[in-house]
């Protein structure tokens, strides 16, 4: 395989470099990709199914918040957290502002008259979502993440660059995500892969729901999961390109002193 057909984050982790790359390729070749889908979370044929399936949790009915990742396999879900009148929390994409998180309420979205189609979308939450920092997220009673590919008792892998982990860790320490709230990710059956293939670590939060365009898995995985952020192993890329992280840091270590 040629290095252009390697994710953009290829080299922290070559087993996981191996399986997205087979997974990207699978959907490509399939059809059951929309869009381009290396180096992304893939959009993928039956979003709204798998959203449609996650909905149906008891978990996710009680749910007052949710965050959500900003990638377009989720926008379902974010479309459907909003219908179902959820304050929603949604990451500026690749967390490249200087403000990290917005609020998205469907309560002044109708003020406003935004239509909940648009602010599903990122483009349409950066416009109309309240800007945050992480300490203003509320508690957070359902988290979604993206994925490329995932096994049945509940390892995940992203992209590559780490965001998702990162963000979560950080919500743990902060409180914001407790240990009892649902970690849930919505992908194509295609993009489901041998236990062996991903393997969790010690930074990493397992999954409790995969919903794919076919059915809903309940992992029930019970592993630890972690405190916070594992702050020696973020990488320096991203103090690099993450333009509040340094300084969040900073916040992080003055709460514990």
């Amino acid at each position: 395989m040629t290095d252009d057909r390697k994710g953009r984050w290829a080299g922290r982790n070559e087993t996981k470099d191996h399986v997205r790359e087979e997974v990207w390729q699978g959907l490509e070749r399939s059809g059951f990709g929309i869009g381009p889908v290396w180096s992304v979370i893939p959009n993928f044929v039956g979003a709204d199914l798998a959203a449609w399936r996650l909905a149906q949790t008891p978990e996710w009915q009680a749910a007052r918040t949710v965050k959500c990742n900003p990638d377009p396999p989720q926008i379902p879900v974010r479309l459907r957290a909003l219908l179902d009148g959820k304050v929603l929390y949604a990451p500026v994409p690749y967390l490249t502002e200087g403000f990290p998180y917005l609020r998205i309420d469907p309560a002044r979205l109708r003020e406003k008259g935004v239509s909940f189609e648009l602010a599903a979308t990122s483009e349409g939450y950066m416009m109309h979502g309240e800007r945050i920092d992480f300490e203003a997220v509320e508690p957070l009673d359902f988290c979604v993440v993206g994925s490329v590919a995932v096994t049945r008792p509940g390892g995940r892998t992203g992209k590559g660059a780490g965001f998702a982990d990162l963000e979560t860790g950080i919500f743990r320490e902060l409180g914001i995500i407790r240990p009892g709230t649902p970690m849930a990710t919505t992908i194509h059956s295609s993009q489901l892969v041998a236990e062996p293939r991903v393997v969790m670590q010690a930074h990493d939060s397992p999954l409790d729901f995969i919903a794919t365009e076919s059915e809903l898995i309940r992992t029930g995985n019970e592993a630890p999961r972690p405190a916070g952020v594992d702050w020696d192993s973020v990488q320096p890329d991203q103090f690099e390109t993450i333009p509040f992280l340094r300084d969040l840091h900073a916040r992080m270590r003055a709460r514990k002193v």
